[in-house]
């Protein structure tokens, strides 16, 4: 069985830090492109960014600069480190396992990033 569970997240002021993580099991992240993606209130699902599993990475225009995406395969992690937040950056922020086309893709259940003094 496939888990994805993020940690990480929570309440910072604005110009704050956080590192995401995202912990998986039953699956080898080795083999899956790993993206972050956030819904904000009343929005849509977004990506944050993503990496392949040759480490390129690429980022939505609006966190260059300020995100940055990693992966460790042998502990099966990913993570985003965000830095710099604004308050429009206040949302959940879930975990893909990208598979396609060949495997199946995966979800985590969401971490609570909120931006606020």
């Amino acid at each position: 069985q496939v888990h994805l569970v993020e940690s990480g997240g929570g309440l910072v002021q604005p110009g704050g830090s956080l590192r995401l993580s995202c912990a998986t099991s039953g699956i080898n992240i080795g083999a899956y492109t790993m993206a972050w993606y956030r819904r904000a209130p009343g929005n849509q699902r977004e990506l944050v960014a993503s990496i392949t599993n040759d480490d390129t990475a690429n980022y939505a225009e609006s966190v260059k600069g300020r995100f940055t995406i990693s992966r460790d395969n042998a502990k099966n992690t990913a993570y985003l480190q965000v830095n710099g937040l604004r308050r429009e950056d206040t949302a959940v922020y879930y975990c893909f396992a990208n598979g396609a086309p060949s495997r199946n893709s995966y979800w985590g259940q969401g971490t609570q990033v909120t931006v606020s003094s």
